[in-house]
């Protein structure tokens, strides 16, 4: 599965509240009806006044020349810019999101862990948006973020789901992946992840204390965007519901 992943930054002189009542009342209906869309899922963020950006917005496609098509690149031979709903959400963006301040990454997605059978609404997530050490290639950055760390973060307390966003084409991608934990509820995440307002944080669990130390092996971490957010599902034709 192949998807868009868009952090959302609201326009300015538009309120929090006022970005999401324009999200969700007038651009969800349009974008989840973007030809080639086959699951369309939206991160809420868990406290707005203290995240990076306003929200997260998920289009996922089942061939990434759809992807293209749908979205638009100049490499893809079937690309139409007049293109029905496509074109639609394109325009509409420019009423509440501040374009030049949205981060992007095209990638295919590889679930490395799922206890939920796919079926992500409501829960809450950790997107962790990823730039490599200095000195590191692309490639040996995703050799050991496989084969080094995921062996440790999927064992961290109260993981249900944990899915790796590799983009398709690195040389162009603004990160070199995106890591996604997602938790039954808030509490567990904090817990999981280090919090101190979690009452089961323990700073010397062994299975989420190795998975913190190993990112300084791979990751510049001062260049590292996160979300902590609950997952909204607005469309999933891949699911039985």
């Amino acid at each position: 599965m192949y998807k868009h992943v868009a952090l959302l930054v609201r326009k300015d002189g538009l309120s929090h509240e006022e970005f999401l009542d324009h999200w969700q009342n007038t651009h969800t209906p349009i974008a989840k009806e973007i030809e080639g869309v086959v699951r369309y899922q939206q991160v809420l963020p868990a406290d707005s006044d203290a995240a990076e950006f306003d929200g997260i917005a998920e289009l996922f496609f089942e061939d990434l020349e759809e992807l293209y098509d749908a979205l638009g690149s100049e490499g893809s031979r079937d690309y139409d810019p007049d293109r029905g709903k496509a074109k639609e959400a394109r325009e509409d963006v420019d009423n509440f999101l501040a374009l030049e301040e949205r981060p992007r990454l095209i990638g295919e997605e590889i679930v490395e862990k799922d206890e939920v059978d796919g079926d992500t609404d409501g829960l809450y997530k950790h997107s962790a948006f990823l730039v490599r050490k200095e000195g590191m290639t692309h490639e040996e950055f995703l050799d050991h973020w496989a084969n080094e760390h995921v062996p440790l973060a999927r064992e961290i307390p109260g993981v249900v789901r944990y899915a790796r966003v590799v983009p398709t084409e690195p040389e162009h991608a603004e990160f070199d992946g995106i890591a996604e934990l997602y938790f039954e509820d808030l509490d567990a995440l904090r817990a999981g992840l280090g919090h101190e307002s979690s009452r089961d944080y323990d700073p010397d669990h062994p299975k989420a204390k190795a998975p913190r130390e190993d990112v300084d092996n791979f990751l510049a971490l001062e260049d590292r965007p996160r979300f902590v957010g609950q997952e909204r599902l607005v469309k999933a034709d891949d699911l039985e519901r």
